[in-house]
């Protein structure tokens, strides 16, 4: 099998190559990337020495999809502007322009290919507005989600895909909602078969987090660092939630679609960590201060900013019947994960996560 990911040097994509070559050795894997995002060139060596071919490229130009010269079986859209904050205080056009014209160009490259396609959509396609509307109680440590809601798609369990999707989303959300309306224009016309994974909160070693993505290892990193963080909206108390997934987590859902893409194709599945799996800020700063060691001051703003929701949690039910997929890789694991290669790499990565 020849396989395309595009974003393949950023963090999902470059853990995605490198999880195919370790588990299909004889599999062709190419990696395209602009190399926008930084820290992303430090995957460049971990491409290299998986044996992943990579490709200088952006999604952005058809052009770039010249440099692959071979037949492509797969393509894994892994490739976005993945900031929830993009747009909002400056031009929207890089993010537009990168997670709905450069998934088109894709799905134009996979028709040529007659390729599958995979694409990682995000959980921000459900509205703000919408998602604060969830009714919830307060616990000592958290905002969880009450047992009675008013709106389709939301229980205990958390969102799933039957969720309202009217309203506004930010710039990110809208344009990979957008990009999904495209998929399904392909997939009934064109006949390529595609799956979109609608996924919560991704972590796990390599990802360069920023305060706007990214927030599990960039709070680790503060920790390490003993550098400064602050618990931001709802009152300034950190008891905002969001499940959590780990990127091999994520990797044994990829290959079960990558191998049985006739049982998923034309499906929308939410992915996360689900509620078994999910930490507010209060309870990551727990533990970060337990696996650190370090103990660090946050500052409590009240109010809370743009974009930002309460809770989001992940009802795994769909795709767990349809796959038997569930995630294992529990917050406090993750943590340590993230703690040690950090450690193991800190000359490298103090100038992009301090």
């Amino acid at each position: 099998m020849n396989i395309l990911i595009t974003g393949g040097a950023g963090f999902v994509g470059s853990s995605l190559g490198i999880l195919i070559k370790k588990q299909y050795p004889n599999y062709e894997v190419i990696a395209m990337d602009n190399l926008m995002r930084r820290g992303s060139e430090l995957n460049l060596v971990r491409l290299k020495k998986a044996r992943i071919r990579f490709v200088h490229g952006d999604i952005r130009n058809t052009e770039d999809f010249q440099q692959i010269d071979k037949k492509i079986d797969l393509i894994i859209e892994a490739s976005a502007e993945p900031s929830v904050l993009a747009g909002l205080n400056n031009s929207p056009e890089y993010v537009i322009n990168t997670n709905l014209v450069g998934t088109i160009n894709c799905l134009n490259f996979a028709q040529k290919q007659k390729a599958d396609f995979i694409f990682l959509s995000t959980s921000r396609v459900y509205p703000i507005a919408q998602v604060e509307e969830i009714k919830f109680v307060e616990d000592d440590t958290r905002f969880a989600i009450s047992s009675t809601q008013h709106l389709s798609g939301i229980s205990k369990k958390g969102i799933s895909e039957k969720f309202p999707l009217d309203g506004y989303r930010s710039f990110y959300g809208a344009s990979k909602l957008a990009a999904e309306l495209m998929i399904h224009e392909f997939n009934q016309f064109y006949g390529i078969k595609t799956v979109i994974n609608r996924c919560g909160v991704l972590t796990g070693p390599w990802q360069m987090g920023k305060v706007d993505q990214g927030v599990i290892v960039l709070w680790v990193a503060r920790h390490f660092w003993k550098n400064k963080l602050a618990y931001f909206g709802y009152g300034g108390e950190g008891k905002q939630v969001r499940d959590i997934l780990h990127v091999e987590d994520l990797w044994k859902l990829i290959d079960f679609q990558v191998h049985n893409i006739d049982k998923v194709n034309g499906e929308i599945l939410n992915v996360g960590g689900g509620s078994e799996i999910s930490v507010s800020l209060m309870e990551l700063t727990d533990i970060c201060r337990t696996v650190t060691n370090n103990e660090i001051p946050i500052q409590k703003v009240s109010e809370t900013r743009q974009a930002d929701i309460r809770i989001y949690i992940t009802d795994n039910s769909k795709v767990t019947d349809l796959t038997g997929w569930t995630p294992n890789i529990a917050p406090d694991d993750i943590v340590r994960e993230i703690h040690s290669w950090i450690k193991s790499n800190q000359e490298s990565l103090i100038d992009i996560l301090n």
